[in-house]
């Protein structure tokens, strides 16, 4: 069955940053996009960056432009997002998503000082 395992979440100081991981298993994982999203505390889910199949193309929404950088390892069934100069707005349960259907269980950014 499809899962998808997120990592590399924590506690960071503003301006910090860090890289979530997913690997993911169940599926062609090359054949695929893949997509980051994230939610915070009393908010709705956010779509945050997708990426193709081939990682040759990556979208961004307006609050990651500049700051995330998504990129993917198809020899690793692996997705990364890098973010960098992390805000405390950043806060967040990070989640990992292909095909519309299938999560992972997300990982929980907090940007505090």
């Amino acid at each position: 069955q499809v899962q998808l395992v997120e990592s590399g979440g924590g506690l960071v100081q503003p301006g910090g940053s860090l890289r979530l991981s997913c690997v993911a298993s169940g599926f062609t994982f090359s054949r695929y996009r893949m997509t980051w999203h994230r939610q915070a505390p009393g908010k709705e889910r956010e779509w945050v960056a997708e990426i193709s199949e081939s990682g040759g193309v990556t979208f961004y929404a307006n609050s990651a432009k500049g700051r995330f950088t998504m990129s993917r390892d198809n020899a690793k069934n692996t997705v990364y997002l890098q973010m960098n100069s992390l805000k405390p707005e950043d806060t967040a349960v990070y989640y990992c998503e292909t095909q519309r259907v299938y999560w992972g269980q997300g990982t929980q950014v907090t940007v505090s000082s």
